[in-house]
């Protein structure tokens, strides 16, 4: 029987993500996938700043940004009736060239390290998949699809099918990254409680090599990004990262129909081709449990959002990677009992409030689009002061779509086992970033030199950072989490700056550079603390 430490299902983002970071720790996985290989479907189209900022810290950013949309593209989003005519309005934002220029002379710790990233699936997977395959410690299998396991105290064993044949393999975890239909997750009994099926819509993907270029074609909406359009369709076109595939959004009878919506949205000639077309469901849906055993959920298979707030697939890159650190920790053998238990008392709370974030902007969208009639376009006054406060909502209520920056870099673990945490915190807010250096967040991002953040350097291993010129201050902590074989770095900056920035003089950072603990000096008990981090806290 083939044997191996991680099985991985699914090889999406979430998946490779997984697969790329435990390599990175020396790690060894089988990645699977049922496809025969990356598809070129519309999919996710933007990498927040989060994820961006997870990127940069494995290594694989400046790749991720020279496959993606170019630089200095806007980002503008558009409400329209037609991309010929004049836009009822335009909402502002930055490209990538501009969010980078605002990032590097920002000197409090108010922005992320890095800006989002436009870049489609299609584009995003194949890349994925060749730094995955550059990796000794990981191996994938596409054509290969997971049937069902059995699980143990001391593994799980996994039935795989490929080629018509049953392969066995034992591993001692798996995780499925295997989509909203999950086999992995049906396989576990574990159940989805939310909102299913709200809406259906068709998603069409066409090559049209030509459009961007010649935007804006008479009086309709510059370059940029969203095109939402004013109609009893829902319509809505994305432009996708090579600029020469466009993504539609409709409401329409059948699949024929998109190719009609779409030379109705765009509004003269055109040549074309309609590379995809399918119908989705829009879902609302949160997995009952994280896992069982030794057995893992991330991505789709535990949540199922709207995309409206580009909170999917992101999402599961946090999931991924708060499950790769812990794995990696336990078969490294310094991982206690409760560190992977951690792993659904952090996420699935990020999965819940991330559904609540869609929910608000999906809910946003729904309310400016059910004041559209035909009658908006008439030219009486009374009609266009419909349509001027159809406007003011709708430049109100779309900017929850695209205004998301507390969701992607606010989270913060609350009720974690694997945290010191302080009673009180900060707000959970959706649309505003609190900065904080709370316990339970994610370390806010500053620069300490051009280019160089505050975020960078650290090696995969818990990281006792000082802002107190004294070397010594610190010093035990280090050694109690040595003591219980715990990698560990001790940082110290000495930097009055910072240390007002950050409001104390010591901070404990998990390998995930989650804050595990702060204070102004050494913690009373260092080897508790040390056990708790570690999940070998007794009480859990």
């Amino acid at each position: 029987m083939r044997k191996t430490q991680v099985l991985i299902v699914g090889a999406g983002p979430v998946g490779l993500t997984l697969a790329i970071d435990l390599g990175q720790q020396g790690i060894h996985c089988l990645l699977i996938d049922k496809k025969p290989g990356p598809e070129f479907l519309p999919k996710m189209e933007r990498c927040n700043a989060r994820t961006m900022e997870i990127f940069r810290r494995m290594g694989i950013v400046e790749r991720v940004r020279a496959a993606g949309l170019r630089s200095d593209v806007s980002m503008d989003v558009f409400v329209i009736r037609s991309m010929c005519e004049a836009p009822w309005l335009r909402l502002e934002y930055p490209s990538v060239d501009e969010a980078r220029a605002d990032i590097a002379v920002c000197e409090d710790t108010s922005q992320p390290a890095e800006p989002y990233q436009l870049i489609s699936q299609y584009t995003l997977e194949p890349l994925m998949l060749e730094i995955t395959q550059s990796l000794p410690t990981v191996e994938i299998a596409y054509g290969c699809e997971f049937d069902s396991f059995a699980q143990d105290a001391k593994g799980v064993t996994a039935k795989l099918r490929r080629a018509g044949q049953v392969e066995d393999i034992r591993v001692d975890y798996l995780a499925g990254c295997d989509g909203g239909a999950s086999p992995v997750r049906h396989a576990l009994g574990i159940k989805l409680t939310g909102e299913g099926n709200i809406a259906r819509m068709r998603q069409a993907l066409f090559r049209c090599d030509d459009l961007f270029d010649r935007l804006p074609i008479g009086d309709g909406p510059g370059q940029g990004r969203h095109y939402h359009v004013a109609d009893d369709a829902s319509s809505f076109l994305i432009m996708q990262d090579s600029t020469r595939h466009w993504t539609l959004h409709a409401v329409v009878e059948n699949d024929a129909a998109m190719a009609a919506q779409f030379e109705k949205v765009v509004g003269q000639p055109i040549d074309y081709e309609m590379l995809y077309v399918g119908e989705w469901k829009q879902n609302l849906l949160l997995a009952d449990k994280y896992g069982t055993g030794r057995v893992f959920l991330a991505g789709d298979s535990a949540h199922l959002v709207i995309p409206t707030g580009g909170l999917g697939m992101n999402t599961g890159i946090g999931d991924a990677i708060d499950l790769s650190w812990k794995l990696a920790a336990t078969l490294h053998g310094w991982g206690g009992p409760a560190l992977l238990a951690s792993y659904e008392v952090e996420r699935r709370q990020v999965g819940d409030r991330n559904i609540g974030a869609s929910r608000y902007a999906s809910s946003g969208r729904r309310k400016w689009r059910s004041m559209w009639t035909p009658e908006l376009d008439h030219a009486s006054a009374h009609h266009c002061a419909a349509r001027a406060k159809f406007v003011r909502v709708a430049e109100e209520e779309q900017r929850k779509t695209n205004e998301m920056i507390g969701a992607e870099l606010g989270y913060r673990y609350v009720g974690s086992p694997v945290i010191a945490e302080e009673p009180g915190g900060p707000e959970h807010l959706f649309r505003t970033y609190d900065p904080t250096a709370w316990t339970g967040v994610r370390f806010p991002h500053a620069w300490l030199a051009p280019n160089i953040s505050v975020l960078d350097g650290f090696e995969r291993a818990y990281s006792v950072v000082s802002f107190n010129a004294d070397p010594s201050v610190g010093q035990e902590l280090v050694t109690a989490l040595r003591a219980v074989g715990a990698p560990v770095q001790y940082r110290l900056i000495d930097d009055v700056r910072l240390r007002r920035l950050y409001g104390r003089d010591l901070f404990l950072l998990r390998p995930d550079l989650h804050v595990a603990w702060r204070g102004s000096s050494g913690p009373d008990d260092p080897v508790e603390l040390a056990a708790r981090v570690t999940g070998r806290f007794p009480q859990w």
